[in-house]
């Protein structure tokens, strides 16, 4: 087989293989022995079919396939043993012309996206944004006392006050339009209501200060301000209908029920750090801070790696991709997005910028010796973990925690994205070492503003 490579410009370069009788035709007679070994037709014994018969039916099946593996691997073999620096997989030309059924020589012409030489480097010169979250001590303290809701407990009350934790149960009565009870209206017993959540504060001023044994007179429907959600959890009904009710109600208090929060205790500490590891509030709100503090610097160093893709990409020339053999390489698979849809130019666009990150990526992967072993893995998956359950005030024991990241190692799709966030990690780190960040302190609200 004779192969010819030929560079038709700086972003693609054409492939050909010859490929004679002499090539293919020991493997296809060897192919067509196996066959004639195993085939079974009738009037002759098993493996004595005349070679005759066995060509006419499958040989020219078997030249393609033969032929077709040949040119794959040689194909790969090339490319490989020559590092040519291919972007996705070569595809046949449009220029081929191969019939098997009338040819016993043929030319394949092959085409092949070359990967762009992208050159990044990055030096002090380079002053790139880094924005620190503060950490003021309102928001350890909004963070402790969810933590400390959590311990609290439920206990009866005289008297509605209007808290979010305050609870009613009673009696719930459809009135008429003089005031009385409607005659084959709604009654219904041990209904509970909410009503600080209620949208119209009239309405709900009606309640304040009440106590058990009252009765109130209200309007759902203005209460909720039609609310369907509201009114359907409320009448225990299809929404279509609770919508239609617009009637007064009278509410017989049969009891109050209030949500009391304890003051921090060892209860807490242990159900958010874990037992003993600390046994003071001051000790407590330092672990609670450093915590915090470190998951805001995750999200400082992602901001910081979006930041710097885009100083790069807007620091290097543009590209050259070989976009005609490309879009042919995204419609020979599938051609598709994600919602089945076809790809469009635009899409195509975005989808090379990200590419061209991606190689940069590597680049500069590459010359800071980052790798990704299975262990950062494990890793990875445990601080998300540990992450998920601090943030709803609670600890995960050893065993717990390495039972449930090995779990998430076995979720392909969980491995690329731990995979994608440790690589994000490591680089982050090693080029904010490269460049000169200039520092802002900005608060939470601020920042999350980025990312709307």
């Amino acid at each position: 087989m004779n192969i010819s490579f030929q560079n038709v410009d700086k972003a693609s370069a054409l492939l050909t293989l010859n490929v004679e009788k002499t090539d293919y035709q020991a493997k296809v007679e060897k192919s067509l022995k196996n066959i004639r070994q195993k085939m079974d037709m009738p009037g002759f014994r098993r493996g004595m079919v005349p070679m005759g018969l066995v060509k006419k039916r499958f040989e020219k099946s078997v030249l393609r396939e033969e032929v077709e593996e040949m040119v794959s691997e040689a194909i790969v073999k090339y490319l490989q043993d020559n590092k040519v620096p291919v972007l996705g997989q070569p595809i046949p030309s449009r220029e081929n012309n191969v019939d098997f059924d009338n040819m016993e020589e043929f030319t394949f012409k092959i085409d092949v996206a070359l990967t762009p030489d992208i050159k990044v480097e990055l030096s002090p010169n380079d002053t790139i944004d880094y924005y620190t979250i503060d950490m003021p001590d309102e928001r350890v303290n909004n963070r402790i006392q969810a933590y400390a809701y959590g311990d609290g407990t439920y206990e009866s009350a005289e008297e509605y006050r209007g808290d979010k934790e305050d609870m009613l149960k009673g009696t719930l009565i459809e009135l008429d339009e003089n005031g009385a009870e409607k005659e084959g209206g709604i009654r219904m017993e041990e209904v509970s209501m909410l009503p600080s959540y209620m949208k119209d504060d009239e309405q709900k001023l009606r309640f304040e200060g009440r106590k058990v044994g009252d009765t109130i007179v209200f309007n759902p429907a203005v209460a909720w301000k039609g609310n369907e959600a509201e009114l359907a959890s409320l009448f225990n009904m299809e929404k279509e209908k609770a919508v239609e009710i617009k009637s007064d109600f009278s509410y017989l208090i049969a009891g109050i029920t209030r949500y009391v929060v304890d003051d921090l205790n060892q209860n807490v500490f242990d159900r958010v750090l874990g037992p003993g590891v600390v046994d003071n509030e001051a000790d407590f709100r330092e672990r609670v801070k450093e915590a915090m503090q470190q998951q805001d610097k995750q999200g400082s160093d992602l901001k910081f790696l979006l930041d710097i893709r885009a100083y790069i990409l807007g620091k290097i020339d543009k590209p050259q991709y070989a976009e005609g053999i490309l879009k042919r390489y995204v419609k020979i698979n599938n051609g598709k997005d994600k919602n089945g849809e076809e790809v469009t130019d635009e899409q195509f666009q975005q989808s090379l910028e990200g590419l061209t990150w991606q190689l940069i990526r590597n680049q500069l992967m590459a010359a800071a010796g980052i790798d990704i072993e299975k262990a950062d893995l494990l890793d990875q998956a445990k601080e998300y973990v540990r992450t998920q359950f601090f943030q709803y005030g609670m600890s995960v024991p050893a065993h717990m925690l390495d039972s449930y990241a090995r779990g998430m190692l076995e979720d392909e799709e969980k491995v690329e994205k731990l995979a994608e966030q440790a690589v994000n990690e490591k680089l982050s780190k090693v080029l904010q070492q490269q460049v000169t960040l200039r520092n802002h302190v900005i608060t939470v609200e601020e920042f999350d503003k980025f990312f709307e």
